[in-house]
């Protein structure tokens, strides 16, 4: 190929990309707001000192490496007291180990909440800090002090970065019906259960859902998760049209799931909202057949899939969108990097599509008194027949 042939190839995929680069952005109302974030992956801090804990005799299992069910046979061999023991002395990964007792998951991670209270309180008022930075201490420490609630059971938690936190809405150890909520773009533990647009959070989401099937099958024992475990994008930048954080996002969520069957938890529902179904798309394929029940997404800008058998999953795949959700303005193609690909709704790529006809705009699926709402409460609960 000639030496001018190939330039204009690449001139022509750059004015392409481009292009498609404008239309998203139009799309989208602009890059307004979008930074650029870093992805937080790998363990959580204290890995090195877990690692280095000899009290047992024998090595503990890698947090970064072992497979969720090894750790659950770590844990099942041990005494009540040595459980606990662990959880005291290492409460940030006790906390965030898939495959450990949930019970004992939501102890450590009560403790690390508290200890991050009382560091960031620390924060607050140390003379060397700014005023901003005694500010966002303060806001940080009442964020967590609230996740310490009683009644509150926190699967997950994470300060590094904006935070990252997931929380259990019920007994899953009881459980026989159980959702999982992935979030999509600007959450982190600030806006985890904030007030404004309630239903847009995973808190408010995952309420909302929970007191539906409540409603629609009161003797059925269920938990939902509202699982805020992976850095998202900030507002509608270049990091929400590349999967960069989706990429580094799935292997956490794979392992989460992983994780829950590892414990015997029952196959969840995994309901993937916005650039979370971005996420989905890329984690399901990683988690085993069978791990998984039923997988919905919904106000979906693409998958990076191009239809549900490269989801490689025993699930069955669900898609809604609301008329006035301007996601539905967004390209559906990918090129060099930008966009996500085919629309889950699109009758081609395979997925059954479920009604949403009384959902507004982008936040409002999980609303009370939505038909969509209802709908994704009908397919948690294996009332498929409802579903319309």
């Amino acid at each position: 190929m000639s030496v001018l042939r190939t330039a204009a190839l690449r001139s022509k995929r750059t004015l392409i990309a481009a292009a498609f680069a404008v239309a998203v952005a139009a799309g989208t109302g602009g890059w307004a707001a979008g930074s650029a974030q870093t992805a937080v992956t790998g363990p959580a801090p204290g890995a090195a000192a877990w690692r280095a804990d000899h009290s047992l005799g024998r090595p503990m299992p890698d947090p970064a490496t072992a497979a969720p069910a090894t750790v659950a046979r770590f844990f099942a061999s041990l005494t009540d007291a040595r459980r606990h023991a662990l959880a005291a002395r290492h409460p940030l990964t006790v906390g965030n180990l898939d495959g450990a007792p949930l019970t004992l998951r939501y102890e450590a991670n009560s403790a690390a909440l508290k200890a991050e209270r009382d560091r960031q309180l620390a924060r607050a008022t140390d003379p060397a800090g700014t005023l901003q930075d005694h500010r966002q201490a303060r806001k940080a420490a009442k964020r967590c002090a609230g996740l310490i609630t009683a009644g509150r059971h926190i699967l997950a938690f994470d300060p590094r970065g904006r935070g990252q936190v997931a929380e259990v809405h019920g007994d899953m150890t009881t459980a026989e019906r159980v959702a999982v909520i992935v979030p999509g773009s600007d959450t982190d533990l600030g806006s985890f259960d904030r007030t404004t647009d309630p239903y847009g959070t995973p808190t408010g989401m995952a309420t909302s859902l929970r007191r539906q099937m409540t409603a629609a099958a009161p003797a059925t024992r269920t938990a939902v998760v509202a699982w805020a475990g992976y850095t998202t994008p900030v507002g509608l930048g270049p990091d929400a049209a590349t999967g960069r954080l989706a990429e580094a996002g799935a292997p956490r969520l794979a392992r989460f799931l992983t994780g829950l069957a590892a414990t015997g938890v029952p196959a969840p529902a995994v309901l993937c909202h916005s650039y979370g179904s971005v996420v989905c798309g890329m984690a399901v394929p990683e988690v085993g057949r069978g791990a998984i029940a039923d997988l919905i997404v919904f106000a979906s800008p693409g998958m990076r899939r191009d239809s549900t058998a490269e989801l490689h999953t025993s699930a069955r795949v669900w898609a809604a969108r609301d008329a006035s959700d301007w996601i539905g303005d967004i390209p559906n193609v990918e090129l060099l990097g930008l966009g996500h690909g085919e629309d889950p709704t699109d009758p081609a790529f395979g997925a059954r599509r479920v009604p949403a006809e009384r959902a507004e705009g982008h936040t409002g699926y999980l609303a009370p008194g939505t038909d969509s709402l209802r709908n994704f409460a009908a397919i948690v609960l294996g009332r498929y027949g409802d579903v319309g």
